[in-house]
């Protein structure tokens, strides 16, 4: 049995990023031809088209995304092996955290302040939707994942999951909305709520609260994004249902008041990791530091 040619993967997995066998061949210093027969090989080899023309662009076969998801898993793990073998004396090493697009920036700070300011550390942050980054964190692009919600756990998908972080959701807003020892269906009588979407797990505890107070809230809006809702509360729209932390800054300076919190309501935050054989040993100190919490 011939073993397979990584040489071969390595320009497939160009062309696929590319979609383009001419573009590849100029960024790669190849001919055209060159470039195909490299491709070529790699079908012969595993027994499948891994690509089908469409004009002149070049999209990927039913095997050619499979073939392109253990390429990238196999070339990043084979940068990884580097990274945490090597012996070069380098001073700074990198930690790739994703975190989905939606969530508290300062709850980010506080979960990363472990690492802040070390001047051995390269902190490369990225965000993006839930699907997004775990697919980054299977396939090695990214050392840990911070999200809202656990995501589902499968005998499959390697995915180890810490609950780093809980903390109260309160009625948030503007001092002029009333006082802050008002009581709390006062206060949802009087003033419209700014809401997270029902997609939110918060939402929904928020949801079940009013139902078991027997009130109904004038709903102001419905926002998916922490920051879109700090900004509502502070241009007075409503009060906003949201954990302090999320404007602990205007919280401590007196531009927004936490009226109450409210009984049940919980956000919780996980990180998200993937068993590996050689972890970024980064990760470590950050999970370490909120064990606890």
């Amino acid at each position: 049995m011939t073993d397979l040619n990584y040489h071969h993967l390595r320009y497939f997995r160009a062309v696929a990023r590319d979609g383009n066998l001419t573009r590849t061949a100029e960024r790669l210093n190849l001919s055209q031809s060159a470039l195909s027969t490299q491709v070529k090989q790699l079908e012969q080899r595993l027994g499948h088209a891994l690509f089908e023309r469409r004009g002149r662009q070049l999209f990927l076969t039913e095997a050619g995304r499979i073939a392109l998801d253990h390429a990238d898993t196999i070339f990043s793990t084979g940068e990884e092996l580097i990274e945490t073998l090597k012996e070069t004396g380098k001073t700074r090493r990198p930690i790739r955290v994703g975190a989905l697009a939606t969530l508290s920036r300062n709850f980010q700070i506080e979960f990363l302040r472990p690492l802040l300011g070390r001047s051995d550390v390269d902190l490369i942050l990225r965000s993006g939707s839930t699907s997004e980054l775990l697919g980054a964190l299977q396939s090695l692009n990214l050392d840990i994942v911070l999200l809202n919600k656990a995501p589902t756990a499968d005998a499959v998908t390697p995915l180890v999951t810490q609950h780093v972080y809980q903390q109260r959701v309160s009625l948030i807003g503007k001092p002029s909305k009333g006082n802050k020892g008002t009581k709390l269906a006062e206060l949802l009588g009087e003033h419209p709520v700014i809401l997270p979407t029902l997609e939110s797990g918060v939402r929904s505890q928020f949801d079940a609260l009013v139902t078991r107070l027997g009130i109904t809230p004038q709903i102001a809006a419905e926002v998916d994004d922490m920051a879109m809702l700090r900004l509502l509360a502070r241009e007075g729209a409503g009060l906003a249902v949201l954990p302090p932390i999320v404007v602990k800054g205007e919280l401590a300076a007196g531009g927004l008041v936490e009226f109450d919190a409210l009984p049940g309501v919980l956000e919780s935050f996980y990180a998200i990791t993937v068993k590996r054989r050689f972890p970024n040993p980064l990760v470590r100190p950050l999970l370490d530091a909120h064990s606890s919490i």
